[in-house]
This record gives C-alpha cells, sequence and structure tokens, in this order.
C-alpha cells in the first residue's frame, strides 16, 4: 500500500474524502477499527487481553513515562505534526528507524544518479559518516492527545452555516493549539472525529535531521512493481532505514555535521521468534483517511463520477512516463517516485471500483440507512433533527455530480500539468504590471526567479509536452463544451482538433518551456510578451475555469458535511452502547488482529506467508518488475540464511487481519509481548474496498517478515554494523 508520498496524492484524496463512512450496528469484528491510544485502556485493553496482548496499559500508552508509543514515528515532507506520508519505527538506541521502501523511494531518488544509481543498486551506509541528509524530511513523535470537544463544540451553535462553523472551530483551535506549542517547543494539531462531533488536540515533538542509512536495490524492495501491488502472495522487500539526528543537546536541529544520533525514549526490541497461524498482532501508525462512515450516496458518486474520471486521467499520464522511462535511465530515475505514487492511486481506484461492486458494499449502506430511517421514524424530536438528513445527502451528491467532472478535469487534469503550474506562478508578476508598482514588480521577478531551479528539476520536455496534449485531448473530448475553459475550444478550432501540435508550439514558443528561455524573459520583464505568451493564456483559461468549479465543490461539499455530522450524531445517538471508532485521519491509531490465512474465492486458499522460494518462482529476468539479484540466487541456493531461517526456509511475507489504510505504510507490526516482527506495507486486492466498510473475511493487511528484513542487511548487504545497533530476541 504505497502511501501517498507527493503533494498531487494529497490533492487528490482531498477531492476524494467528501464524507466518512460506517461501521454495521452489531457488533464489529475484533480486528475491526483504527483506535486512538489514548482511549486504549478503557476501550480495548480487556478485548486486547484476550486476543493475547501481555502488556500492560501504562507500557503501552503512558504520557509520563517512556512506553511504546514513543516508539512510533510520523514522517513528513514538512513537519508541524500533520501531513504524515508513511510510519516509521525506532529500532535502536541511537536513533535508528525502519520504514517502507516506498516509502523512502522519493529520498533514495533525490539521492541517485546515472553514476550511482541507488535505486536500482541499493544503499547501505557502512558507518555514520556516509549517512545521506534529506532535505525536508521530518520525523514526529507524539508527546500526548487531549479531548478538548468540550472547548469547541458548546461555541458551534447548530444556525451556524458549514464554512462559518469551520472558520469557528479554526480561530478556537488556533488558541489552544498556541498555547499547547510553547513558543516553538512542540507542534500542536487539533484534528475533527466522527465527522466534527468531536475534536481532540495532538502535540508533537518534531526532528528535522533525518538521514538515510540503507535501502536495498528496487529488485528487492519494490520486488513485483505495480504487477503485485496490492496482492497476495507477494514477496517484496519492503523496507528502508533512516537515523534521526538532533543537535549535542538532543533537542530537534535542522541538518548539521555536529549534529548527534538521537536517543529516543523507547525503542522496539526485534523478535527472532517468527510468526504462526492465530498469534496476536498489533500495528500502530497513522493511517491518513478512511470513509466508513460513507453513505450510499456517496458510494453511487464514486463509482460514476469520481473515479472514472481520475483513473482516466492518470491513466494517460502513467502510459506516457512509461514509454518514456523504458528508454532512458535518467529520466527513469527522475521519474520513478511521480510514477510510483500515481501507478498505486489509480490502482487503487481501479480495485476500490470493482470490490464496492464485488463486495456489495452500497447495498450493505442502504440496509444501514433504513435502519437508521425506522429509527428516526419512531420518534418526533429524533424525525425533526435527523428525519431530513438522508434526503439532504442525496441532493448534495446530485448537485456535486453535476459539477465533478468539470472540476476533476480543470484541476486535477489541466492544472497539474508541468507548464501550466510554471506559468501560474507567474501571477504575482502580471499584478504588480496590473498595479503600476516597480518595487512590487522588482520583488516578484526575484521571488519567481528563485523558484526556477526546482521548477525545472528533473523534468523530460518530451514526457511534459506528451502529458499537455494528452490531457487536453482528454478534457476536450470528455468534458461538455460549455464547461471546458473557452480557450480550449479555441486551441481545437485552430488546430484542427490535433492537441499534439498545440503542444509542440507551445514548448516551442513559451518563455515557460525551459530555464533559459525564463530566465532571459526575467532579465528584461515586459508585460506584453508575458500578455502573449501561450502556456500563460492557457494557464490563465484554465485557471479561472478551475477555481469557479472548485469554489461550487467547495460549497456543496459544505453541504456534504452537514449532513454527515448529523448521521454519525444520530448513529452514536441510536445506539449508545457502542464503540463507534473514529474514522483515520493522520492522527496516531492502534489496531489489533492477528496472523491469519484467508479464502479469497471459491475454492482458493491463500496461506498466511511467503518464502524465498516464491521469489525464485516469480522470476523473470526480461521483466524489470521479477529481476531477482544474483547474490539472492546464491543465498537461495546455499540455503545461507544464518540464524533468521525456519526450518530450511527463508519467510518473505506474512498476513495479518489488522485494519490499516495509507499512512500506515511502515507501520510497525508487534507480537503480543511488545517486539517488532514485520513492517506493515500493503492491503489485499479482494477487499479494496476496505476503507469504506471493513470486510472481516478477506480483509487483510500485507507485512515483510522482520526476519527477511534483517537478512537481506546482514547476508545479502553485509551491513552487520545495523544488526549490530539492534536488541534481538531470540
Amino acid at each position: 500500500m504505497k502511501s501517498n508520498l507527493k503533494k498531487m496524492t494529497w490533492a487528490v484524496l482531498g477531492l476524494l474524502l467528501l464524507t466518512s463512512t460506517l461501521p454495521a450496528f452489531a457488533d464489529n469484528p475484533p480486528e475491526e477499527g483504527m483506535w486512538l491510544p489514548l482511549l486504549l485502556d478503557r476501550l480495548n485493553y480487556v478485548d486486547m487481553q484476550k486476543m493475547g496482548l501481555h502488556l500492560t496499559a501504562e507500557e503501552l500508552y503512558n504520557i509520563n513515562h517512556s512506553s511504546l508509543k514513543d516508539a512510533i514515528v510520523g514522517l513528513s515532507a514538512n513537519g508541524g505534526g500533520q501531513g504524515f506520508f508513511c510510519t516509521a519505527e525506532v529500532v535502536s538506541d541511537q536513533g535508528l528507524i525502519f520504514t517502507n521502501h516506498h516509502c523512502g523511494f522519493t529520498a533514495v531518488e533525490n539521492h541517485s544518479t546515472t553514476e550511482h544509481d541507488y535505486l536500482t543498486n541499493g544503499f547501505w551506509a557502512k558507518n555514520k559518516s556516509e549517512e545521506l541528509m534529506n532535505e525536508r524530511m521530518c520525523a514526529s513523535f507524539l508527546v500526548r492527545v487531549e479531548n478538548e470537544t468540550d472547548s469547541i463544540i458548546p461555541f458551534l451553535p447548530d444556525t451556524l452555516k458549514e464554512a462559518d462553523r469551520q472558520m469557528k472551530v479554526r480561530n478556537i483551535s488556533n488558541r489552544i493549539k498556541k498555547r499547547a506549542e510553547e513558543n516553538g517547543k512542540y507542534d500542536a494539531v487539533i484534528q475533527a472525529f466522527y465527522s466534527g462531533n468531536e475534536y481532540y488536540l495532538f502535540v508533537y515533538k518534531t526532528y528535522q535531521d533525518v538521514r538515510l542509512v540503507g535501502a536495498p536495490p528496487s529488485s528487492i524492495g519494490k520486488f513485483g512493481g505495480d504487477t503485485d501491488n496490492w496482492m497476495w502472495p507477494r514477496h517484496t522487500g519492503d523496507f528502508t532505514i533512516f537515523r534521526i539526528y538532533t543537535d549535542s543537546t538532543g533537542k530537534p536541529a535542522k541538518y548539521s555535521k555536529d549534529n548527534v544520533p538521537l536517543k529516543p525514549a523507547y525503542h522496539l526490541p526485534v523478535s527472532l521468534k517468527g510468526i504462526k497461524k492465530n498469534d496476536f498482532a498489533m500495528i500502530w501508525g497513522y493511517p491518513a483517511r478512511t470513509s466508513r462512515y460513507l453513505t450510499s450516496y456517496g458510494i453511487e458518486y464514486n463509482l460514476s463520477v469520481q473515479y472514472p474520471s481520475l483513473i482516466t486521467l492518470y491513466g494517460n499520464n502513467l502510459e506516457i512516463m512509461k514509454e518514456r522511462m523504458d528508454v532512458d535511465k535518467a529520466v527513469k530515475i527522475a521519474y520513478s517516485g511521480s510514477y510510483a505514487n500515481m501507478a498505486n492511486t489509480w490502482k487503487n481506484f481501479i480495485g476500490q471500483s470493482k470490490m464496492l461492486k464485488r463486495n456489495h458494499v452500497e447495498e450493505k449502506k442502504k440496509e444501514i440507512e433504513a435502519a437508521f430511517a425506522a429509527w428516526c421514524s419512531k420518534d418526533p424530536a429524533r424525525q425533526k433533527k435527523y428525519g431530513h438528513l438522508l434526503d439532504d445527502l442525496k441532493q448534495a451528491y446530485s448537485a456535486l455530480e453535476k459539477v465533478a467532472v468539470p472540476s476533476y478535469y480543470a484541476n486535477s487534469g489541466a492544472m497539474a500539468l508541468d507548464i501550466v503550474r510554471t506559468a501560474g506562478r507567474a501571477s504575482a508578476i502580471e499584478e504588480a504590471y496590473e498595479k503600476k508598482d516597480k518595487a512590487a514588480l522588482k520583488k516578484a521577478i526575484a521571488a519567481y526567479r528563485s523558484t526556477i531551479p526546482v521548477l525545472f528539476k528533473d523534468k523530460d520536455q518530451i514526457i511534459e509536452k506528451k502529458k499537455l496534449a494528452g490531457t487536453l485531448t482528454l478534457y476536450f473530448r470528455n468534458v461538455a463544451s460549455q464547461e471546458q475553459p473557452s480557450i480550449l475550444k479555441d486551441i481545437a478550432k485552430e488546430y484542427g482538433n490535433d492537441f499534439s501540435a498545440y503542444a509542440e508550439n507551445v514548448y516551442a514558443t513559451s518563455i515557460f518551456s525551459s530555464p533559459e528561455k525564463l530566465n532571459k524573459f526575467l532579465d528584461k520583464p515586459s508585460r506584453k510578451t508575458l500578455e502573449k505568451d501561450p502556456a500563460w493564456k492557457l494557464s490563465r483559461s484554465v485557471g479561472e475555469t478551475a477555481a469557479k468549479y472548485s469554489n461550487a465543490m467547495t460549497s456543496l461539499r459544505n453541504n456534504v458535511s452537514t449532513g454527515n455530522r448529523l448521521f454519525v450524531a444520530g448513529l452514536r445517538e441510536m445506539d449508545p452502547d457502542k464503540k463507534y471508532y473514529p474514522d483515520a485521519n493522520s492522527t496516531m491509531r492502534v489496531s489489533y488482529g492477528k496472523v491469519l490465512d484467508y479464502y479469497p474465492a471459491d475454492a482458493v486458499h491463500y496461506d498466511y506467508f511467503t518464502t524465498l522460494y516464491g521469489v525464485m518462482q516469480k522470476e523473470d529476468p526480461e521483466n524489470e518488475e521479477f529481476i531477482v539479484e544474483k547474490k539472492l540466487k546464491d543465498l537461495y541456493q546455499q540455503k545461507d540464511y544464518g540464524k533468521y531461517g525456519e526450518n530450511g526456509e527463508m519467510n518473505v511475507c506474512f498476513l495479518t487481519t489488522n485494519d490499516i489504510t495509507g499512512g500506515n505504510s511502515g507501520s510497525p507490526v508487534i507480537n503480543a509481548d511488545g517486539q517488532l516482527i514485520g513492517l506493515a506495507f500493503d492491503g489485499n486486492w479482494e477487499a479494496m474496498s476496505g476503507d469504506i466498510m471493513f470486510e472481516p473475511d478477506l480483509q487483510r493487511t500485507i507485512n515483510v517478515d522482520i526476519r527477511y528484513v534483517l537478512f537481506i542487511i546482514d547476508k545479502f548487504a553485509g551491513a552487520s554494523n545495523l544488526i549490530g545497533e539492534l536488541t534481538l530476541v531470540q
């Protein structure tokens, strides 16, 4: 389950998550739910004990003493205690952390060149001086959680419109956060729970110096590639190793050669004992988003409008990138991260579309809604408060459907094009011209010039040109003419519907097509030159359309949000004795389950673990997704597994029944004694609908066995220096 690593993915997910979904009214399966650590003692601890947990509640979560939660790390690109793209865990007293290979993929890509291709060959620091700094990567530790519901909800009268309510929440939250941050000592975030019926404060300590320590070659860390993504059986060694550094006093600090390894409050011991069927397993981490309270109307909207639009747009871009990456190694390195990220999201939409239908999720939601409506009808007060909301939600989604397709094609399609974004950044220059403000113009030019190295870094003009032509072609074909930017019809007329010819002209003539042209323009800026530029014209026209539909979507999503909040409140009121878990929202959660096999279809059985033998079975030297390193084959043939093998086999991956989602990538899988047994990295294809409704008979988490991780570090890479840091438990 490759997390959404880049900003694009989070922007898309923001469009996806219009609501939240809902557990059935009967008692949930014990594995279902992503629970707040703060509430484990009260809500879950007894059940966890029954399933096999040996630790005390205080050993799990304690804000006054070190506990297991102090080994859990949220990885982000900017810090601030939010936007976690993956989870990691501390595994040594020297700040060493494990996460997934796909979580560290961008960092490895950024350090790779054609001469030092770490993506292909792997990277291993044999001492701390060889570890590599990563700009913008941050590691956050949760300090504490506090329930702030009573500080916010009483100040939100029911008469407030949704936009005003959100503004009021932000204002109150900012005051609370400011106090909690203690003049920059901590990061603080307030998150809504249960669709805005509760609010919690999360306080984090964030470290800005996170260095790359080790990564297997992609033939191991990404074995199976896009073909095996979301699939079982799996044979992927999905791990990367980083280290957190602090200043000499142990405080967070930006990169410095004088920084020292973090001395963590707690680190996880690593088990060599292996796993067996029905073993207890818990997963800690930062799951990004689920929609477990989504109504049937939301599912219908996703299936008919949202998923098809994004599958089409992303599929076009992936085909263009892949064709070029296959013939140019430098381009392949430069685009590997963005390709993997987009491919993961694209396949996720395809899987969700298929499994929402196969698992009859919409029908199950309708049953819940019928039960809710019946409950409302039995009491006039309930009928007055809740009786209208399902109809309101239906109407809100119906209205969304009318603006969604043009919004997706404008915002996730045309506005995401490289040259359109680059041209759009010149808006401050245009504004300065409009105001005839020479000082502002000079400032805008300097600011824009400083961004040029980033704007054009690792960009391939052949790819970007084809993406421009392909996206505009789809836009012209799939969106009603009256909903298109006016310039699109002009282009089609002038170029005879040949958007490839238009793209060629744009890149041949636009000042935004290369750093040389752009710098030349900024040396002698001219408003006339800017306003005549084809990329500028495209950016302005598309931007106006994108803003129009974004504003419409925001207004309609507010109606959905209001309906959701009432729906979730009503569900909890209808069954007050039920333990309702909140949707994931990139805050620390715990799920618990067991190691278990499953039956995905009639007459089909999947065992709960895979071995290195399966890697050899899948080997295909002609397919880059299934290449097997010679050294790995030698170790297999010699059965040279060291202390990491079991009964002459080398286990690779295993399944658990834990409830996870994106953002849990890299999360530790922990046994009943609090020891690390694996890293979570994916969900399974048959339960791709699981973010919307948990499927207890089908839903599984795919994990890389920690013994395979250690085997690769030790026997394959020879990085015994790293093994020596770990607390190994036989």
